[in-house]
């Protein structure tokens, strides 16, 4: 068992939340990306290329959803 902050189990999560947004089930993606995003900034730390790959991936997902001002925060 890999465990919930184990890099490949947030790959697997980033992943769920990537099909989730191309579904158009932008809320649910918004929460997965949120998640992953929190246990990679803790884990990897801010500055880490997974975790800024996450702030984009939720980002986007913000854009999607027409929250710019939230989303030009993350970018």
């Amino acid at each position: 068992m890999l465990g919930e902050e184990h890099p490949d189990t947030l790959t697997s999560q980033n992943n769920l939340a990537l099909a989730l947004r191309a579904l158009g089930r932008l809320e649910e993606a918004e929460a997965e990306h949120r998640a992953v995003l929190e246990i990679r900034r803790r884990v990897l730390g801010e500055d880490h290329p997974d975790t800024l790959t996450s702030r984009n991936n939720l980002a986007l997902v913000l854009r999607d959803l027409g929250r710019w001002a939230e989303a030009e925060v993350l970018e």
